[in-house]
């Protein structure tokens, strides 16, 4: 399931650049299916990777194949154990193979959106990069490695991202598993000695996915963003990396435009909400 493909050096492949960033992004959720607290389902039609957390990105669902016969039943009782898990949020995914009038159409019928441009693709060779890039006065980036310089980095991107306080401690459960283990590298900013930003990357399917990165309101518009990108990126890079991909949200676009990202597709996909369903 999780895919190690040699590494992508040819960025103008559009094609296999397209399919690394979007096997880059499911394995990033099949690498946290590790932890014990989160559950990994890997099936002929579905596969899913299931927290605790009431967010669309941490939970995500991938349609592969669909069945003959009894989409609506696969469909209801996939949901109905959702439910059971008291699961708030989560994005479906429909594998490009999967008959897309079919899938929409069941899939709307139980109640869940299709947001065509969840995110947009993005990917920017590597080779280019300066790696003495200015970095602001008094920005200090650590790669994370302990559970102090962890629960930093979650309480950072909690606030960064709108994460409720009591969750927090939900990430770190099953983020301790994964968080500081290959493929991953996780990173802290620290402002005169401050937790202030977080980024991530996860090398897999070829290239360097970078994720979660996000500073406090006060420390944004102050290149400390793009400081967070450069370092993972660059890291990547020197373990022989050339291509560095991402899902940028309609906020980070225009920043990762200016560090070099080029765009090459949106992400499209179903979103679930409980509170849908009563």
């Amino acid at each position: 399931m999780i895919s190690m493909q040699k590494i992508l050096t040819d960025f103008t492949d559009t094609e296999s650049v397209k399919a690394s960033i979007r096997e880059n992004w499911k394995n990033y959720h099949y690498f946290l299916g590790r932890a014990p607290s989160v559950e990994l389902s890997i099936g002929r039609y579905l596969t899913w990777l299931i927290t605790n957390m009431p967010d669309h990105f941490m939970n995500l669902v991938v349609c592969t194949e669909l069945p003959k016969e009894g989409i609506e039943q696969l469909i209801e009782e996939t949901l109905s154990h959702f439910k059971t898990l008291n699961i708030k949020k989560l994005s479906w995914l429909a594998e490009a193979g999967v008959p897309a009038i079919e899938i929409k159409r069941h899939l709307l019928a139980n109640g869940l959106t299709f947001r065509e441009s969840f995110a947009t693709e993005m990917a920017i060779d590597m080779t280019g990069l300066l790696g003495d890039q200015p970095k602001p006065d008094g920005l200090e980036i650590i790669l994370v490695d302990d559970d102090k310089s962890l629960r930093q980095w979650i309480h950072v991107a909690s606030v960064g991202f709108g994460v409720s306080p009591e969750m927090e401690e939900v990430w770190f459960e099953f983020f301790n598993y994964a968080a500081c283990r290959t493929p991953f590298q996780t990173y802290l900013g620290l402002l005169h000695g401050e937790p202030i930003a977080t980024s991530q990357v996860s090398n897999s399917a070829g290239v360097a996915g970078i994720y979660n990165v996000t500073c406090l309101p006060e420390a944004r518009g102050r290149g400390i963003g793009s400081a967070l990108v450069m370092k993972p990126l660059l890291a990547a890079r020197k373990i022989g990396m050339h291509i560095g991909v991402l899902q940028a949200s309609t906020m980070g676009y225009n920043a990762y435009r200016r560090l070099g990202f080029q765009d090459f597709g949106k992400l499209s996909v179903y979103l679930w909400e409980q509170s849908v369903f009563g």
